[in-house]
This record gives C-alpha cells, sequence and structure tokens, in this order.
C-alpha cells in the first residue's frame, strides 16, 4: 500500500507539473492536447502487448523494471530543468515514454490485486486502492503546486523522484507473485494477444462492462485536462487556483471511492454505475457554467465523487467477470479505455479554440448523457451485468470448495 501511495502521488503530482509546463512554454490550449497525445498513442498501442506480459511472468519484477524506466525518465526532464535547455518537444519525448511504460506496469499491479486478496474482498480492495488514487489527486497535485510556487519546478521534481524511488523499494518488499498458469505450455505472445481479445469479444458481459467504462473517459473526462485553462482565463486565479481545483477533484475522488468501500461487497453495483456516470457529466455542465470560481467547486467535488464511484464500482465488476488466466490482458484493454482520456482532449481542445473551454466541455458532457442513457436502455446485457457477477461467483466458490475436497488437487 505504502509503495501505491507513493507511486501515485508522484504520477498524480506530475500531471500538474507537466501541464503546467506546457502551458507556460507555449500559452497555446493545443500544446496541452499533444502531450495528452504523445502519451496516449503509445498506450495504446503497448496496452495489448503490456496485459499479454503480465499473464506471462512475473508480475512483481514487471512492475519494478517499468517503474525504474520512468524514474530515469523523471530524472531526465529534471536534468534538462536545471541546466535551463528543457523545450516543449523534450516533455513530448517524456510523454511518449511514459504512455509507452504505464501498459506494463498497470495492468500487473492491477492483477496483483486480485492475487493477493481473492475475489470474495475484491469489491473492497479496490475501493481502497481507488481511494489511494484519488487521495493522491489531492495530495499530489497540492504538494508539487506548493513545491512549484515555493521554489521551480525544479522543486517538483525533486520531489517526484523522491516518491518513485520510494515505490521501487517498496515494490521489493512485496513476495514474488504471478497467475497460477506460469507451468502451462505458452503460446507465443501474439497468440496471447490475439486470445486476450477474442476472450473479450466472446464473453459480452465483460465486453458490454469495458464498453461502458470507455465512455466518460473519451467523452467527459478529458476536461481534467483544462483545469489549467478554466483556472487562467475562465477565472483568472493562477497556479494556486489550479492546485485547488486538482485538489478537489481529488477529494471527491477520495469521497466516491469511500462510499464504494462502505458498501461493502454487495453485487448491486450496476445501476449505481450507470446512475453516477450520468451524474458526473450533468455535474460537470454545472460546474462549467458556474462564474464564480468558488462556487464552482461544489459541483467539482460531486462530479468527482460520482466519477469514483462509478469507475471503482465498473473496475471491481470487470475484475470479477474475468477468468485469472485472462487477467492481465482483459487490465490492458481497460488500460485502453484509459488510453483514450488524452485522445478526447483533442477533439475538445480544437472546440476550446473555437468556442471557449467552457462550452467545449459542455459539448462532451451532454454527448456523454445521451449516449450512456441510450446504451442502458437498449443494452440487456448491461441491465443483467449484477446477475452475471453473482453466476461467477457462485462458480469460483463451488471450484474452490470441490477443490478443498479433493485431497489430489493439494498433490
Amino acid at each position: 500500500m505504502a509503495g501505491n501511495a507513493a507511486f501515485f502521488l508522484a504520477m498524480q503530482g506530475q500531471v500538474l507539473t507537466r501541464t503546467f509546463l506546457a502551458w507556460e512554454l507555449t500559452q497555446e490550449e493545443m500544446s496541452l492536447a499533444y502531450i495528452n497525445i504523445a502519451f496516449a498513442i503509445p498506450m495504446l498501442i503497448f496496452s495489448l502487448l503490456g496485459g499479454a506480459m503480465s499473464d506471462r511472468i512475473e508480475r512483481r519484477k514487471l512492475i519494478v523494471i517499468g517503474q525504474l524506466i520512468l524514474l530515469a525518465n523523471e530524472c531526465t526532464i529534471m536534468g534538462l530543468l536545471i541546466v535551463g535547455t528543457l523545450e516543449f518537444w523534450n516533455l513530448l519525448i517524456a510523454g511518449m515514454i511514459a504512455g509507452s511504460i504505464m501498459p506494463f506496469i498497470m495492468p500487473a499491479r492491477t492483477a496483483l490485486v486480485y492475487n493477493v486478496v481473492g475475489p470474495n474482498k475484491l469489491g473492497s480492495a479496490m475501493a481502497l486502492s481507488s481511494a489511494v488514487m484519488n487521495l493522491s489527486r489531492i495530495l499530489g497535485p497540492a504538494m508539487m503546486g506548493f513545491a512549484i510556487s515555493l521554489y521551480s519546478t525544479v522543486g517538483a521534481y525533486i520531489i517526484a523522484v523522491t516518491l518513485y524511488s520510494t515505490s521501487v523499494l517498496c515494490m521489493l518488499g512485496i513476495q514474488r507473485n504471478k497467475n497460477n498458469h506460469g507451468n502451462a505450455l505458452k503460446p507465443s505472445l501474439s497468440q496471447d494477444v490475439l486470445a486476450g481479445i477474442m476472450y473479450v469479444k466472446s464473453y459480452r458481459p465483460l465486453l458490454i462492462c469495458i464498453l461502458f467504462g470507455l465512455a466518460p473517459m473519451l467523452l467527459a473526462m478529458p476536461f481534467q485536462s483544462f483545469l489549467v485553462v478554466f483556472a487562467d482565463q475562465v477565472w483568472a486565479v493562477g497556479e494556486r487556483g489550479l492546485g485547488i481545483l486538482m485538489g478537489m477533484s481529488g477529494l471527491g475522488g477520495v469521497i466516491g471511492s469511500i462510499w464504494v468501500a462502505q458498501r461493502g461487497e454487495r453485487i448491486d453495483r450496476t445501476k449505481l454505475m450507470t446512475l453516477n456516470a450520468l451524474l458526473f457529466g450533468v455535474l460537470i455542465i454545472v460546474f462549467s457554467l458556474t462564474s464564480n470560481f468558488y462556487l464552482a467547486l461544489i459541483p467539482l467535488v460531486f462530479a468527482n465523487i460520482c466519477s469514483s464511484a462509478s469507475q471503482t464500482l465498473n473496475t471491481t465488476t470487470t475484475q470479477l467477470l474475468v477468468d485469472d488466466a485472462q487477467r492481465g490482458r482483459t487490465s490492458s484493454l481497460m488500460m485502453m479505455a484509459y488510453g483514450l482520456t488524452p485522445l478526447g482532449v483533442l477533439p475538445m481542445a480544437f472546440l476550446a479554440q473555437h468556442i471557449g473551454v467552457q462550452w467545449a466541455t459542455i459539448t462532451g458532457c451532454v454527448t456523454l448523457v445521451f449516449i450512456l442513457t441510450g446504451f442502458y436502455w437498449q443494452s440487456q446485457t448491461l441491465k443483467t451485468l449484477d446477475q452475471a457477477v453473482k453466476e461467477k461467483l457462485n462458480r469460483l466458490n463451488v471450484s474452490a470448495a470441490n477443490a478443498l475436497s479433493d485431497p489430489d488437487s493439494h498433490a
């Protein structure tokens, strides 16, 4: 848990630092889109490969190697800042490197959670993990914003390097872990990737769950990348205001995660997941239309409560539906969904330059509300997701009971 906290603190904090640097270097909305695209394209390219790798090799080792590469990446940018030669294209290259590594780290981390806690406690574990991630959305940007205002962006990078180093050391203390199919005859890597795609395609409840989670990521969540524009052009509150906006976003995320954790392992997730996704879109519309900075924080917090709750419920449902042999590859497909969030910044940035950041955000959210309403109205599979999860858990419990009662299974 300490390693996760350090990792996500650095990752979330550097979102603010990179956004601030890109805006400072260019003063252009499209630069924010380019930074996100540089991260998103390699994430999409390598997502399936990263998932297949996490199903084939020892997961802790994969995470450690990936984090060491991220650490070297941050040290390089910090060095350029120190000598005063950082240019915008350096940030693009760093984003491409990070986007290439994350697809190997995140599916392995997600699979590791299931392997450690098992299916019966997965809901609470995923909610706790989400709470840590969302708490980092408060503390990370606040910490980096304080470092930037007090010292400089170099100070923010020193903090990030320290946190990434701590995360690596914590991961080394975790027991070696991989899936339970390590001794099986392994197909080629390309066959593994194709098998993962076919598995999700043929398992309709899982496919619908992943597609549902994709819509908010692509249409509404990109607004987070434009908080710097809201802070600068809409309310003129500067770096301090940006830190407050990102901190309030994280606060809402923590509250949403704690709320889901408090629900325990109740299976009735689908309607709540859908309602929270719809409310997320509506509340961001209210946020965009609010002229007072401090009043706008209210819908922002509640929007992120709903977003966090919906995402946590969606991730938990997905992880409960999937077979362990396919867990890494399925997690990588979810990573592709997250990878589309930065790509969603591109059309929003284009709209922001022509109609303003507020109306660009509203357009994305209105589209999200209409699509999710139609999705739930038309998809019988989505409406019966809870029943599919219940049937899967029953099969797992029966298999576990049979394994305990069969002495030969322990031979």
